[in-house]
């Protein structure tokens, strides 16, 4: 049974850094490209990072760029969204997700998700 939990998410205030982690089983971890998405409330689901599978490449929408980094470690099978400088406009329910063999882009077909952790940044 394929699974990702995520952890991390919790309070924090406009400006600080905050590290989410997503801990992965039930799968091959190292073929499969990992991914974080988030939702607002009352918003889509939206892509904000991506790591292809060979962990060599990474993608970020353009309002986090420069601000938040996706990595893995394969050996605790664990990917990572290390933020800093967060914005009140980051708050939501964070997602992580995986590829098999994928690229790690947005449009890829991820193809399972995580239940998410939520973050809230306050001014």
């Amino acid at each position: 049974q394929v699974q990702l939990v995520e952890s991390g998410g919790g309070l924090v205030q406009a400006g600080d850094s905050l590290t989410i982690s997503c801990e992965v089983s039930g799968l091959t971890f190292m073929w499969f490209a990992m991914g974080w998405f988030r939702q607002a409330p009352g918003k889509e689901r939206e892509f904000v990072a991506g790591l292809n599978w060979n962990g060599n490449r990474t993608y970020y929408r353009d309002s986090v760029k420069g601000r938040f980094t996706i990595s893995r470690n394969l050996v605790r099978e664990t990917v990572y969204l290390q933020m800093n400088n967060l914005k009140i406009e980051d708050t939501a329910v964070y997602v992580c997700a995986a590829d098999y063999r994928g690229t790690g882009v947005s449009r890829a077909p991820w193809r399972y998700f995580g239940q998410g952790t939520q973050v809230t940044v306050s001014s």
